[in-house]
């Protein structure tokens, strides 16, 4: 079904209602609105498994050396923990920037897949995230769900069955193959997920593949094989991207004690450090963290 501009108008209108602060404290648990009217810097982060709908303007993600972009009536989905890049590539102070966002619930999807028995669908090629056009339903769901802003009375009772609709649209769209995987214990995507909670607790250690394999219960070859193919990395560049971001926060409150934010994230070498940071982030690390904090393109 084509998405009309008439379905996203409401969408946009509450979204913006919203993010302009007349409700936040009283959205439903898990919802995140944004809107700006400026682009933004590109900006990395770990993302966990959601997903996020555009209403107006446009987005660039980029995951490795892949870029997803996504606009208006588009939804991007994410079913592991993912080191992106992101920015905002399209707003305007007459378009601003409008999007909202919710989180996937691995147990609505298994539930949703036993008491559907909805027939297989064999698992993705691609990586654990993908952009496809919202339907008209999805848009409506998610309506509704900012709707319920306000009224922490019907919100209580009627948001649990809203979110369960915006799982069963997604399930059942054209991301439903990507999206099951979220439910099956022993999906690729779950044994992905449970090596990568495993890096995010030990990112700043000394990381042995195999040990991590041992812990997720596979071979190494099996584990790099499903790994990249979900997140385009190995689990050592995944640790690296996880050691190089959080660094760059830490330097983006102190942007000159480099040494010490390489060392907290795990690197012994003060010159490896600077050389990895480079690479990735296109300028070394102090250099990089004060252009930061003085660009008027940052988000909030």
């Amino acid at each position: 079904m084509t998405v009309e501009v008439s379905d996203l108008a409401e969408l946009r209108e509450r979204v913006a209602w919203l993010a302009a602060g007349q409700a936040r404290p009283r959205l439903v648990a898990g919802v995140k609105v944004f809107s700006t009217t400026r682009v933004t810097a590109p900006l990395g982060n770990v993302a966990e498994p959601v997903v996020s709908l555009v209403a107006q303007g446009a987005k660039r993600t980029v995951l490795g050396e892949r870029a997803f972009d996504y606009g208006a009536g588009q939804f991007v989905i994410i079913t592991v923990d993912l080191p992106l890049t992101s920015h905002i590539s399209a707003a305007s102070d007459a378009e601003p920037f409008v999007g909202v966002s919710l989180p996937l619930h691995p147990p609505t999807v298994a539930d949703l897949l036993l008491e559907s028995r909805l027939p297989a669908r064999a698992a993705p090629d691609g990586p654990a995230i993908s952009v496809s056009d919202a339907t008209p339903d999805l848009i409506d769901a998610f309506v509704r769900l900012l709707r319920l802003a306000g009224s922490p009375e019907d919100a209580r009772v009627l948001a649990p069955a809203v979110r369960r609709e915006i799982h069963w649209r997604l399930l059942t769209g054209p991301q439903g193959g990507l999206v099951r995987q979220v439910g099956l214990a022993d999906s690729r995507v779950a044994v992905v997920a449970r090596a990568i909670a495993w890096i995010k607790d030990h990112y700043d250690e000394v990381i042995r593949v195999e040990d991590l394999a041992a812990d997720v219960g596979l071979s190494v070859s099996a584990l790099n094989r499903h790994f990249r193919a979900a997140t385009s990395m190995s689990p050592v560049q995944y640790q690296k991207q996880i050691r190089l971001q959080r660094a760059r926060i830490r330097l983006l409150a102190n942007p000159v004690d480099v040494a010490g934010a390489g060392h907290a994230v795990g690197y012994a070498s003060a010159s490896q450090f600077n050389r990895e940071y480079r690479r990735m982030f296109g300028a070394p690390p102090g250099l990089d963290a004060a252009r930061l904090q003085n660009s008027h393109l940052v988000a909030e």
